[in-house]
């Protein structure tokens, strides 16, 4: 039984350079990016959050949250729904980092993508992708054991049209985001603690049954008329 193609949306031909207006682009998919094969031997969705087509370049084009550390295997997965928005991906580069085994050559439907390596000359967390008819593009790579929550964040945040953060800068602020939200969690947490030994649920129990109809009775009775 086919499976559904991925919501991939193509609004013209592509223009060369990460320079140019983009015409392409694609949202988190939610269906596999292969056709003609069972739901047994589907891969799992691709995440791959891209910028908005017309947006003006910036240092990110958009994120990807791969599912593990196997460089060969992800990148097949990528670069095969890739070359289908930008034409074909030739190049990739990565920084070793967090990629323990980097392999020269990756084989994507038909034809071959290079794969190169920088250190000190590429950000740790980014992806560098060469496409043959529409030049460069960088994507933030999301660390595979990153929570959902964070990772929706980082996504949503690097395709935004406004963003100016670097792969590694994205990644500090969603780390800094999230140490913030946990010590808030526990503030509050702390908080519900010391209100309850200083007996807050019982002093609200006991207000909300509190005799309402002598309150009222000590209210002045308007006089006649008024």
């Amino acid at each position: 039984m086919p499976v559904p193609s991925p919501a991939i949306h193509d609004t013209g031909p592509v223009l060369a350079g990460r320079d140019r207006v983009r015409v392409m682009t694609a949202t988190t998919f939610d269906k596999p990016a292969v056709e003609d094969r069972t739901f047994s031997s589907s891969p799992p969705p691709l995440r791959l959050q891209l910028a908005p087509p017309g947006t003006a370049p910036a240092l990110i084009d958009g994120a990807w949250w791969p599912r593990s550390r196997d460089l060969t295997a992800e990148l097949h997965a990528l670069t095969a729904v890739l070359d289908r928005l930008w034409g074909r991906i030739t190049h990739v580069t990565v920084n070793p980092t967090f990629w323990p085994v980097i392999p020269r050559k990756v084989p994507v439907q038909g034809h071959v993508v290079k794969v190169g390596w920088f250190k000190a000359e590429q950000d740790p967390h980014k992806l560098l992708l060469l496409s043959y008819t529409a030049g460069r593009w960088d994507l933030l790579v999301i660390p595979p054991e990153t929570d959902a929550a964070t990772a929706a964040r980082l996504m949503t945040t690097a395709a935004d049209p406004v963003r100016s953060l670097t792969a590694s800068g994205l990644i500090q602020e969603a780390e800094l985001f999230r140490i913030a939200a946990e010590d808030e969690a526990a503030w509050d947490s702390a908080r519900e603690t010391v209100w309850d030994s200083e007996g807050g649920h019982d002093a609200r129990h006991t207000s909300s049954h509190s005799p309402v109809g002598a309150a009222i009775g000590r209210l002045p009775i308007p006089a006649p008329g008024m």
